[in-house]
């Protein structure tokens, strides 16, 4: 093996043992010096850094594969290439799984606001980002907020609020990370507060949340938006955002 190739290697394996998952980079165009002096430079992020830079550049690769897709179908039927070579098996594999991936941190489509919903208008799903994949079998749970006099607020205690929220649905992610109908397909959200949680603990014993639990608000005049809240789940850390 190479020098370069053989330092790349043993820095991702470094870079893995201290983030949890591998490096992820947009490669397009760069050499491997340029590949390796990247992953050394963000090798010293602090890991909340690096979990957000690591999505950003995901998005980018499912940018690429996107345009790739569309340039195939307006070619596609002009050429006479073998779809089934052993290279092409091997690529579009490899791409598949980066569309899945993407399409995690993308979020669904947005629906225009005169149609009638196709799904609840809250939704969620898992991106196991260490093994950079769907995270299946994750109990999800939703609940919302159920007195209207108050709201819940940092350092409430847990007796002050335990008759408060109201289960609203639960389901299990499947394969593809995506969480099933948390609630009934309705046209109009009910403004207020929300809370889903995640059994985090019982997918990765030996990660560091045994549970993990997002709290959201749907504000007044959003009532027929849709609420898509994401996990991007490592063992030592998560992040979330709102998709739509």
């Amino acid at each position: 093996m190479c020098k370069e190739p053989r330092e790349l290697y043993e820095w991702n394996a470094r870079y893995r043992s201290k983030f949890g998952f591998v490096f992820l980079i947009f490669a397009s165009g760069r050499s491997t010096p340029e590949i390796l002096a990247e992953l050394k430079r963000r090798y010293q992020n602090r890991p909340i850094v690096e979990f957000q830079i690591a999505a950003q550049e995901q998005m980018k690769i499912t940018e690429l594969r996107v345009s790739k897709l569309f340039s195939a179908e307006i070619t596609d039927g002009l050429t006479s290439k073998n779809p089934y070579t052993s290279t092409n098996v091997v690529t579009k594999a490899g791409e598949d799984r980066v569309s899945i991936i993407g399409g995690h941190l993308a979020g669904p489509k947005s629906e225009a606001r005169t149609s009638t919903r196709t799904r609840p208008p809250i939704t969620t799903h898992i991106l196991d980002v260490a093994r950079g994949a769907p995270a299946l079998g994750i109990d999800v749970r939703l609940e919302m907020w159920g007195d209207k006099l108050t709201r819940p607020f940092l350092g409430q205690k847990e007796t002050d609020y335990s008759g408060s929220w109201k289960p609203v649905g639960r389901s299990t992610t499947d394969k593809d990370g995506r969480a099933g109908e948390l609630m009934d397909i309705v046209d109009d959200l009910s403004p207020g507060v929300y809370r889903i949680s995640f059994d985090t603990g019982k997918y990765n014993p030996n990660g560091f949340f045994p549970y993990v639990s997002i709290v959201f608000e749907v504000r007044e005049g959003q009532s027929r938006e849709h609420f898509h809240v994401p996990l991007l789940l490592s063992p030592f850390s998560f992040s979330t955002y709102r998709g739509s």
